[in-house]
C-alpha cells in the first residue's frame, strides 16, 4: 500500500494554532555507509526541529518488521512492505554514533508554511493506515521518499534538479559503492540484476542513492535561491576501514586453469576417475541451477530490476541437459550454448559487469567446446 500524502496549507489559521512555531526548521539527514551490505549505500531521513515547542524528530522510510509472516519469502519475491519510522533525534544519532557512521545535515530553506506542510504530511504518513509502502530499491526507497516529500511540501513551486554532467546507470551507482571493498557482493548484484539496472538515470532517478540525493539537493535552486543551506557534519566517520576483498576474478581465473589442466591430465594419463568429466558435470550443473534461480527472479517475483537478466545466456538451464548427456549431447545444443556464451561475454563487457564473469564464462565455454570436439 503506497503511503498517502497531502499538501496541507496554513490558509488564514492563526499562528497560535499552528503545530510548529515560527522558528521551526526542516532538514534532510544523510548517513554514510556502514559495515553491513545493506548499509553500504548509506541512508536518508528527514528531521523536524522546533526548540520552542520541544520537537526534535527524525522520520525514516527505511524500516521494516522482521516479525512479518514469511519475511524472507516476501523479501525475495519483492512483496515486503517497508514503513515510515519516527524517533527522537538523539535516538537516531545514538545508533550511528555506535556504528561509527558519518552523518550530515542540510537545512531546507523553507518558509514557516512549508515546514508545517512537511511536518503534517510526515505525521499523516506515520498513521498506522499509511505508514507502510511497497519498497522498490531503485524507484521507491528510503531516499526517494524524503525527496518526494520535500517536493510536495514546496507546493506549486518545487525545485528543479539540474541536469547531470554525465549520466550513469543504476548499476554504475551500485558499483561505485562496492567495487574494491565488496567485490563478491558486487558480483552477486551483477548476477541478480537485469537490463533495467542499466538504464541511464536522470537527476531525479539518480537520487535513489542517498549520497547523490545530498549532492543534488546542495545544487538545486528554487525561485532563484538555494534549496538547502550549507552542509553541516553532525558525525565524522569513525569506523575501521573495510579491507579490500579477495578478487573473484582471481578465483575464476584459477578455475579456468583447473579446467584446462584437468583436460590435459585426463588426455595424457590414465586415471580410474576422469577429473575433467567430473569438473565439467559439476560446473554445468551449478550454472544450470543458477540459471533456474535467475529465471525465477525474472518471472516469479515482482522485482522489475531482475527482469531481462541476460546472465541466463551463460547460466543456462540448457546446461543441465548437457550435464546429464555430456558427450551424448546433441550438437545443436552445444553450438547453441557456445553462441550464448559469446553473447553473454559481450553483454558483460558492454554493461561493465563484474570482470570476474569473463573467466567463468570462458571455463564453461572451454568445457562445452571440448565436448563438441569429442563428437567429431
Amino acid at each position: 500500500m503506497a503511503a498517502a500524502v497531502a499538501i496541507v496549507t496554513m490558509g488564514n489559521v492563526s499562528a497560535q494554532s499552528l503545530p510548529l512555531s515560527g522558528t521551526a526548521k526542516a532538514s534532510i539527514i544523510t548517513c554514510g555507509p556502514g559495515d553491513d551490505f545493506y548499509t553500504t549505500f548509506g541512508h536518508s531521513a528527514l528531521r523536524i526541529l522546533d526548540t520552542a515547542r520541544g520537537i526534535d524528530l527524525v522520520y525514516n522510510y527505511g524500516t521494516f518488521d522482521f516479525d512479518t509472516p514469511h519475511f524472507y519469502w516476501k523479501f525475495m519475491r519483492g512483496r515486503l512492505d517497508y514503513m515510515l519510522g519516527r524517533s527522537s533525534f538523539e535516538e537516531f544519532m545514538a545508533e550511528y554514533r555506535y556504528y561509527g557512521r558519518a552523518v550530515w545535515e542540510q537545512t531546507l530553506n523553507f518558509s514557516q508554511q512549508e515546514v508545517c506542510n512537511l511536518f503534517l504530511m510526515l505525521e499523516q504518513n506515520y498513521l498506522p493506515d499509511y505508514r507502510h509502502y511497497r519498497y522498490d530499491f531503485f524507484r521507491d526507497n528510503c531516499a526517494t521518499r524524503p525527496r518526494d516529500m520535500v517536493y510536495l511540501a514546496c507546493g506549486k513551486t518545487p525545485p528543479q534538479p539540474l541536469a547531470l554532467e554525465e549520466e550513469f546507470s543504476y548499476r554504475d551507482y551500485l558499483h561505485s559503492a562496492m567495487r574494491g571493498k565488496l567485490e563478491w557482493w558486487a558480483l552477486g548484484v551483477d548476477l541478480l540484476l537485469g537490463l533495467p539496472a542499466d538504464h541511464k538515470c536522470s537527476a531525479d532517478e539518480a537520487m535513489f542513492y542517498p549520497l547523490v540525493l545530498k549532492r543534488e539537493f546542495a545544487e538545486m535552486r528554487r525561485n532563484g535561491s538555494p534549496l538547502v543551506g550549507p552542509e553541516v557534519t553532525l558525525l565524522e566517520e569513525n569506523r575501521a576501514e573495510v579491507p579490500d576483498s579477495f578478487p573473484p576474478f582471481v578465483v575464476f581465473a584459477l578455475l579456468f586453469a583447473a579446467v584446462a589442466a584437468s583436460r590435459i591430465c585426463d588426455g595424457r594419463f590414465t586415471f580410474r576417475f576422469p577429473f575433467f568429466t567430473f569438473l565439467t558435470r559439476l560446473l554445468f550443473t551449478l550454472a544450470g541451477l543458477v540459471g533456474l534461480f535467475l529465471l525465477f527472479m525474472w518471472f516469479g517475483t515482482d522485482h522489475y530490476c531482475t527482469e531481462w537478466n541476460l546472465n541466463v545466456l551463460w547460466a543456462s538451464p540448457l546446461l543441465l541437459l548437457v550435464a546429464i548427456r555430456m558427450e551424448r549431447s546433441p550438437k545443436w545444443a552445444l553450438w547453441l550454448q557456445l553462441a550464448m556464451f559469446a553473447a553473454a561475454a559481450v553483454w558483460v563487457v558492454w554493461c561493465r559487469l563484474s570482470i570476474a564473469l569473463i573467466p567463468l564464462i570462458f571455463s564453461l565455454a572451454l568445457c562445452t567446446g571440448l565436448l563438441l570436439k569429442e563428437k567429431k
